[in-house]
């Protein structure tokens, strides 16, 4: 990865009494794939807007390039924003929406129209100029308003949730749209979800937020195999979070049970939360299995099988390719390498605490 482009420092910002963001800090490299992850009200959006300059932070600094632009207006900055909603002119042809922007900077007719035509050809629309926005579909509105941001050459693209309107299909087209722009165009993108698929399918690192913190900053094979804490883990794809005791290094006791693991490092007889993904619970006959139990629900999701198997007094989610029809008892078994150990937080403020890199 090349250099720092962006660095945030310090970053707060409270809203109504309520604090957003609680001394922030991020810095993002150029041309880099950066997703914000986390659920409503986490503080992704306002990191955003503040990047853009629509926000101003009540604490700290927005460095770019190594200046300070903190106080900079939008329009002086090189960055542009996609939105969810397209915010396209309707009274206005699909060229006259794009050359907006450069018309505003005095380019030359030509020069516009040189970039209408490249920034038609990047996002597939080629002789759509003409049409107006509402003939579009929702996905063809969206290619427009990317196309009316890469036309000013801005060195970052800020996208806030700009497929959250998109139906599910179109939504995945899209994502491969986008990767590919981003590898063509060598720009840096930072992209503002609550879809984790999405996050895991396009970035090139994740920061997961949750009530005005960073969880965890990694690339999405980081987040998902080795997530930090249990929101992290929680949020990020389905698990089984279970409570445990930590019996000594590279042994754990869940629901009464000892399974083999390898953490170490946790002391004896701690309490510890345990992370298992559903495709990683293995389930074998009662007699081989760690804990036994009994599948109490089965749906079929095309590439597996869901089931939940009541064992221990617990409802474990398992992902499987085999069937296992609901009232079949089972035996619950999990490699020592598919078990994750963490530590328990202390209150419910410390599951927010801040994760530096």
């Amino acid at each position: 990865m090349s250099n720092k482009l962006i660095d945030l420092v310090n970053i707060t910002k409270i809203y109504d009494g309520v604090t957003v963001l609680d001394d922030l800090n991020l810095y993002i490299r150029e041309n880099e794939f950066l997703t914000l992850l986390g659920p409503s009200g986490c503080g992704k959006t306002t990191t955003l807007r503040i990047l853009g300059g629509f926000e101003h932070p009540d604490q700290g600094k927005v460095i770019f390039s190594g200046q300070d632009i903190t106080q900079l207006a939008p329009n002086k900055r090189q960055l542009n924003t996609v939105f969810q909603k397209y915010a396209l002119f309707p009274h206005m042809t699909i060229a006259e929406n794009i050359a907006f922007g450069l018309k505003i900077k005095k380019k030359s007719r030509d020069y516009i129209k040189d970039k209408i035509r490249y920034a038609l050809k990047l996002v597939n629309l080629e002789g759509y100029e003409n049409r107006s926005p509402d003939s579009l579909s929702g996905g063809q509105q969206q290619r427009v308003a990317i196309a009316r941001a890469i036309v000013n050459e801005p060195k970052v693209l800020l996208l806030d949730e700009p497929l959250g309107a998109l139906d599910l299909k179109l939504r995945q087209d899209m994502q491969y749209e986008l990767i590919r722009l981003k590898n063509e165009l060598g720009i840096t993108f930072i992209y503002v979800t609550h879809d984790q698929e999405e996050a895991l399918t396009m970035s090139d690192t994740i920061v997961v937020m949750n009530q005005g913190y960073i969880q965890q900053i990694g690339t999405p094979e980081d987040i998902y195999n080795e997530p930090q804490n249990a929101f992290v883990a929680d949020f990020i794809g389905d698990s089984n979070i279970i409570d445990g005791t930590m019996i000594q290094d590279k042994l754990v006791e869940i629901l009464g049970a000892r399974f083999q693991c390898v953490d170490v490092g946790f002391g004896n007889n701690q309490p510890v939360d345990v992370v298992i993904r559903p495709e990683d619970v293995e389930l074998v006959s009662p007699a081989e299995g760690t804990i036994q139990g009994k599948v109490t629900h089965l749906i079929f999701k095309g590439v597996h099988y869901e089931m939940e198997v009541m064992a221990g007094g617990f409802e474990w989610l398992v992902h499987s390719t085999r069937l296992y029809p609901v009232g079949t008892d089972v035996g619950i078994r999990v490699d020592p390498f598919n078990i994750q150990i963490m530590n328990k937080p202390e209150s419910e403020d410390e599951q927010a605490v801040m994760m530096d890199e």
